[in-house]
C-alpha cells in the first residue's frame, strides 16, 4: 500500500513536470516556425509524408496489431538487457504477447509505451547505410520518411493501447504511467524539435525550469491564501 502510495504521489508531482513540457515543447515548435535557420521543405515534407501515410494505413487498412506486440515485447527485452538481464519465451499473437525477463523495474516496464523501437532501428539503420556507402547520403529524406512512419506508428498504438487495462500500466498506477509516459514522450518531441531549431538546448532548459518555478510560485500563493482563508 505504501509502496501504491509513493508511485501515485510521484505521479501528481509529474504533473507540473507535463505542463511545463507541454510549453516549451510548444515554445520550440514556434521558434522552429520563426527561425532564419528553419529546415528545407524537402526534409520536413519527407518526415510529414511518412506520418501522412501512416495515418492512412491506420485508417483505412487492417491494423497491424502483431507486428506492434512484436515491437512491444522486443522493447520489454532490450529494456531488461541494458539493466544487465535476460529474456526469453518471447509470444506474439494478434491477442497480444509476453516475454520472460530476469530483471524488471518502472524502466523495462513502460519502456515500449516511451521508446519507440522501429523509429530508432529506422535511424540506426540509415546511420549505418550512410556509414557504409556514403553515395546515399544525398537520399536522407528517404530515411525522414521511414522515421516519421514509425514515429506516428509508435504514437498511434501506443494511445490505443493505453486505452485499454494494459498490465503494464496497472502494475505502477494509472497516474504514474501515464504522466511518466506522456512526459518522456514530449521530452524526445522537444529535443528534436531543440536540436533543428536557433534555440539551444540550454535555452530550452531554462525555459522549462522557468515554467515549473513559475508553478511552485502559483502553488505557494494558493497554499497562502488557503491557510489564512480556511484558518480556524
Amino acid at each position: 500500500m505504501a509502496h501504491r502510495a509513493a508511485k501515485f504521489a510521484a505521479g501528481v508531482a509529474l504533473l507540473p513536470v507535463c505542463a511545463a513540457l507541454t510549453l516549451t515543447t510548444g515554445r520550440a515548435l514556434y521558434i522552429l516556425a520563426e527561425s532564419p535557420r528553419r529546415l528545407p521543405a524537402l526534409p520536413v515534407f519527407a518526415c510529414v509524408a511518412g506520418m501522412a501515410v501512416w495515418a492512412l494505413v491506420w485508417c483505412f487498412m487492417p491494423p497491424m496489431t502483431r507486428t506492434y506486440v512484436l515491437g512491444h515485447e522486443l522493447t520489454h527485452a532490450l529494456w531488461t538487457m541494458l539493466f544487465g538481464g535476460r529474456a526469453s519465451g518471447l509470444h506474439v499473437s494478434e491477442a497480444g504477447g509476453s516475454v520472460r525477463v530476469s530483471k524488471n523495474n518502472v524502466w523495462v516496464t513502460l519502456a515500449p509505451y516511451f521508446f519507440p523501437l522501429y523509429m530508432v532501428a529506422a535511424a540506426l539503420l540509415w546511420l549505418l547505410v550512410a556509414w557504409l556507402f556514403p553515395a546515399v547520403r544525398p537520399y536522407y529524406p528517404v530515411a525522414l520518411f521511414w522515421i516519421g512512419l514509425a514515429w506516428a506508428f509508435h504514437l498511434t498504438f501506443t494511445v490505443k493501447f493505453l486505452s485499454w487495462r494494459q498490465p503494464d500500466v496497472l502494475e505502477h498506477g494509472r497516474l504514474f504511467s501515464w504522466t511518466l509516459i506522456y512526459a518522456l514522450n514530449l521530452l524526445t518531441v522537444a529535443a528534436a524539435l531543440t536540436a533543428v531549431s536557433s534555440w539551444t538546448f540550454r535555452e530550452a532548459a531554462a525555459d522549462f525550469f522557468g515554467h515549473l518555478a513559475g508553478f511552485a510560485h502559483a502553488a505557494a500563493h494558493f497554499l497562502a491564501w488557503a491557510r489564512e482563508r480556511f484558518a480556524p
